[in-house]
Formats: structure tokens, sequence, C-alpha cells
């Protein structure tokens, strides 16, 4: 019970650890995950002669369902960021993936194993099998930690999702059949692919037939708001063991049609969790990633060899470029596009858990070389995973498909104030966008070329059409206090609750008209200040002014420059990350900072004496 106990806190403290790092430093978290738990693992065992920890002797039986449910609630988190609508610009690449590149990838990917890696025919074939899946748990963080222009990305996370379990389901197939072939010599491949095709059909209905019932459910309050979550996490777990009750791994294909159904109905109730099922994705990548590399056995790496380094040399510049070349032939995916999906395929926790569960099925049938693939799939994941981890956004840079790598501002409500904002910013290189439901008050933007969208920022249709990741901070600076606060603590979950502000005062809790401040954005200003003093200030003819410091014009400079009336809004850093003055926040700018500040008219005279004054001169606009 305390070895059980203290193996999930040393998971828990190394997986998030390792998410930190990551985040801190900007490595790839896959790359700092894998590291954390063979270090601790084989790692200690070959430095030190022992361990931190044992999953498998901690928890015995239970580790293999464990991690299986644990990929299955991946699959299925993972499902409902698919959204039919990226297949408008995307749909010709998914499908041909999918059609094409799984019987490709399994084609080259075997004969790579069998006549490179030299292992025996049917081993190479189930594991070319396997070698189709890329998964969710590692594309997804580099598509989080790059910036990729919309198109390539949605192809690597359907294909990821997709593929995964059609990659588990191939490994089945090759399994069955050479199972088949050891009892009866005569069998044939049709007797073991249809039957597989319709589980795989039925696992499918049952997570659609899965789906549809919480999207009845969920909307009519037959749920509870506290059950929900529950109820769906419970749901989910019972459609993945029923439908691997039909046919082994076919529950992964449940899971995964049950998330993408669900992503496509339209359930508003689903956007409440969805906080909580992103914390339980990175929970479960965390844990899963710390506990597979811990449990690796250094003598299951020791047979491999020159043979098994010349295989991963072939997957990573052979396999994988034939396979997405010769699918995206005469396809409308641009080359450039084509040769960055050639080489991004990191391989994850689905290859080494269906590696590990058919290395022992092959081994019972009499395979030698299946206790190899525990071994050889690690050495996959590292391979890839380096390989891919550290160079996509080089190679993502080198053909021109990065998207924005500066971090931007979504500022909802068009008006004068904004407007000039926005203008400010784009002068310094960062993305804006301008939100409003409103034609008429957008024109001023469309007529100065600003980035706008028209609509309703709350529309759950407005989170398909408009993708948030280029934006670090949201402003709501509508004429409607309370609609801004709830702009603000609408996407507080997503951006951050340190990153949303909107215009308006914090006034005295004794106040009855005052919204509470945890429904708020945090207010813009250090003082405050609300709509109507905004609005009141610019018939003034306040301007907004930007005023970039150096190491011989300094903070205390730019100060005595300014008028002594002027609110500071932002401090731009070189890097383009936005820190505003709030009633709750002052950042300190420093030399390479530019500030922005909201500042009444100068009088010429007064601007020239203080500039006389300056030994520097000012960098004021």
């Amino acid at each position: 019970m305390q070895e059980q106990a203290l193996v999930i806190a040393l998971v828990g403290v190394l997986g998030i650890g390792a998410q930190w790092l990551a985040w801190r430093t900007g490595w790839p978290a896959i790359v700092l995950m894998l590291a954390a738990g063979f270090l601790a693992g084989p790692g200690a065992e070959f430095a030190f002669g022992s361990s931190l920890f044992d999953p498998e002797h901690a928890f015995g039986d239970l580790l293999e369902p464990m991690v299986a449910i644990g990929v299955a609630l991946i699959l299925f988190e993972g499902g409902l960021s698919l959204n039919y609508k990226e297949l408008r610009h995307a749909g010709d690449g998914v499908i041909r993936l999918v059609i094409l590149g799984v019987p490709l990838g399994w084609f080259f990917g075997a004969m790579a194993a069998h006549h490179i890696a030299q292992l025996d025919w049917p081993v190479a074939v189930l594991f070319g099998g396997i070698l189709v899946v890329t998964g969710p748990t590692v594309v997804m963080p580099l598509l989080r930690q790059s910036s990729v222009k919309t198109r390539p990305a949605a192809i690597l996370k359907w294909e990821a999702i997709v593929n995964d379990p059609i990659g588990a389901l191939c490994a089945v197939i090759a399994f069955e059949y050479f199972r088949k072939s050891a009892e009866l010599p005569d069998a044939t491949l049709m007797q073991v692919v249809p039957p597989m095709i319709i589980a795989a059909i039925i696992a499918g209905l049952i997570g659609y037939a899965a789906a549809r019932a919480i999207a009845w459910a969920f909307p009519r309050g037959a749920v509870p708001e506290y059950l929900k979550v529950p109820v769906l996490l419970a749901t989910v777990i019972a459609v993945f063991v029923l439908s691997n009750q039909i046919e082994h791994e076919a529950g992964l294909v449940a899971v995964t049609v049950m998330g993408i159904a669900l992503a496509n109905m339209n359930v508003s109730s689903l956007r409440s969790i969805h906080p909580f099922k992103q914390n339980i994705a990175v929970i479960l990548v965390s844990g899963i990633f710390i506990l597979l590399s811990a449990s690796l056995d250094i003598a299951e790496l020791k047979p491999l060899n020159w043979y098994i380094a010349a295989f991963l040399f072939a997957l990573l510049f052979l396999v994988r470029p034939a396979t997405i070349l010769l699918s995206l032939a005469f396809s409308t995916v641009p080359w450039n596009e084509r040769l960055f999906l050639a080489w991004i395929a990191p391989r994850g926790i689905v290859l080494v858990a269906i590696s590990g569960l058919f290395a022992l099925r092959l081994t019972e049938l009499g395979y030698a070389d299946g206790n190899i693939l525990i071994g050889l799939s690690f050495a996959v994941v590292v391979a890839t995973i380096m390989a891919h981890g550290f160079t996509v956004d080089l190679v993502a840079r080198w053909l021109k498909i990065k998207g924005d790598t500066r971090p931007g501002l979504l500022i909802v409500g068009s008006s004068r104030w904004s407007i000039q904002l926005a203008e400010h910013l784009q002068t310094l290189k960062t993305p804006v966008m301008i939100v409003d439901s409103s034609w008429e008050r957008l024109a001023p933007a469309r007529t100065r070329g600003l980035p706008f969208y028209h609509g309703e920022i709350l529309n759950e249709a407005t989170e398909h059409n408009l993708d948030l990741a280029a934006y670090q901070s949201l402003i709501a600076v509508t004429d409607n206090e309370a609609y801004n606060a709830l702009v603000c603590n609408e996407f507080a979950h997503e951006i951050g609750r340190d990153s949303v502000y909107q215009l308006g005062e914090t006034v005295d809790h004794d106040d009855k008209k005052a919204l509470p401040p945890s429904l708020r954005g945090r207010a813009l200003f250090e003082s405050g200040f609300g709509v109507n003093d905004v609005k009141q200030r610019q018939t003034d003819g306040w301007v907004f002014r930007k005023t970039t410091l150096s190491e011989e014009f300094s903070f205390e400079d730019a100060q005595a420059v300014l008028p002594e009336e002027s609110h500071r809004l932002l401090v731009l850093r070189a890097s383009g990350t936005m820190r505003f003055f709030s009633h709750a926040a002052r950042p300190e700018p420093r030399a390479g900072d530019t500030i922005i500040t909201f500042s009444p008219p100068k009088e010429e005279g007064a601007l020239k004496d203080t500039a006389r004054r300056k030994a520097a001169k000012p960098q004021t606009t």
C-alpha cells in the first residue's frame, strides 16, 4: 500500500515537473517526460544498482489495464478536439493519409522491419501495423510547442487521432492471422479480416450511440452539473471495456468515434467540462509516459544492435517520407507542407503499450523475436521524439509554414479606443484581432486594414471559426461592463485567468452594484478606468503613445518625458510578450521594452524643453 502510494506520488511529481520544466525552458515536454521516467527507472538501476521505483512491482497485473484505460481517455479527449470544419482545408490530406497512408505505412514498415531489423516475417508484419500510429500524446504537445500553420497542423492532428485505433487493429489482424495459421495451416486472410472489420464497425456504432445518449441527456437536465464529468468519464471507460469484449483493441475505435461525434454535435453543456478534460489529458499523458519509461528493463535493450540503428534511420528517412509523398501525390496539399508532414511523425504511448501486449502473445506462439518488440518500440519512441521534438521549429521555419510566433492580443469590442490600440500594436508587429458582432462598428477597423472577426464571441461557432492559439491575452472593451465580465469569465479557462482584462473600475465590496472580482477580468490600468472614463478622455484629445526603453533611456527618463497624467497600459517585451498594468499587477519595464501609455495631448513647447534637458534622445511616438 505504501509502495503504491509512493509510486503514484513520484509519478505525479516527475510527470508534472517535466511539463513545468518544458514550459519554462521551451524544450519538448515529451522528451523531458521520457527522460524523467527513464532516469527514475532503468537509468537509476544502471547507475546505482536500484531504480527509484518499479511500476510493475508496485501495481502488478493492474498496470496494463491502467495504461489501457488511460490511453482510451486520451484518445477520447483527442477526438473532442476534432471538428469537421477543419476538413474544409485539410480534408483531402486527412482522407489520403487514412485510406492510402495506412496500407502504405504498414507495407513499408514491415519491409524495413524484416529486411533491415532482421525480424521474422510474422513479427515484422505485426510491428509494421503498429508503426502506423503516431499518437495525440506526442503530436498534440509538439503542435502546442511550435506554431505551425493551420492546415498542416490539422492534418497531423487528425492523422494522429484517427490512425491510432486503426494501427492497433492492423496489429490485431496480423496477430489473429498468424495465430490461426499456427492452428490451421490453411487459414486465409478472408477468415480473419472480415470479422475484424465487422467488430470495428460495431465498436464504432457503440461509441456513436454513447455520444448520442450524452448529447441528448446533458442539455435536457437529465444529469446534474456536478455529475456531468463523472458520468462522461464513466461512459467512456464503459464503452472502451465493452467494445474490447467484442474484439481486442476495438475499444480504441469506439472511444475515438465517441469523441469525434460529441465534438460535432454542438452540445453546449460540454463547454463547461473542457478545462477539466484538458487537465485529465495532461495528467494521464504525464503519468503514462513516466510509468512506461520507468518500467523498461535494461535487459530488453541488450538485443538492440546496428541492425536496429539502421532500421531507425530507415524509419525516419525512408518509410515515413515514402508513405507521405505517395499518399499525397497529386493532392491539393502544397509541396512544402508535404515535406513537413513527411518528417514529423513522433511515436508515443500507444506504440509502446500495444507492442508490450503483443510481445507476450508472440512469445507464447513461439516467435522468439517477439521479445525484442518492447525494446524496439522504446527505441522508436526515443528516436522519433528526439528527432522531431527538437527539429519541428527549425523544419517549419525552413519550409516556411511557421505561423505567428509572437503572442497576440484579442480585442473584444470595436471602438475608436480599441482601434487606435490595435493600430499601435500592429506597428510593433504584435498580432491583433478585433471581434465584434456589429458590422457597422467594425467599419473603421475594416477601413484601416486591421484583422477583424464579425460574430458573437460567446457563440460556440466562434470557438471553431476563430483560432485562439495565437492570442496570449484578451481585453474586453465593449460599452457593457457586465458583458465584458462575461467574456472574461468565459475565456479565463482557455487563455488564463491572469491574461483576461476589461475596462471597468474595481469598486469597493460595499457597492452592491459591483460585480464580484471572481466574475470579472483584471481591470485595465492601475486606476481601473471605466468605459466612460476612456470615452471622455478621448474626447479631450487623449491618445496612445509608445515609448521604447534602452540602456541610455530608462523607465525614469520615459516618465519624465511623458505628461504627468499619463496612464501606463502595457509593457511589450522584445520577445513580444505583453504585460499589462492593472490594479493587481505592475510589471517592471527594462531596456528593450516598449511601454504603451494612454496620455493627454502634449504642449509642443513643454516637450521641446523636456527633450533639451535629456542627455539621451527619447524614443516616444
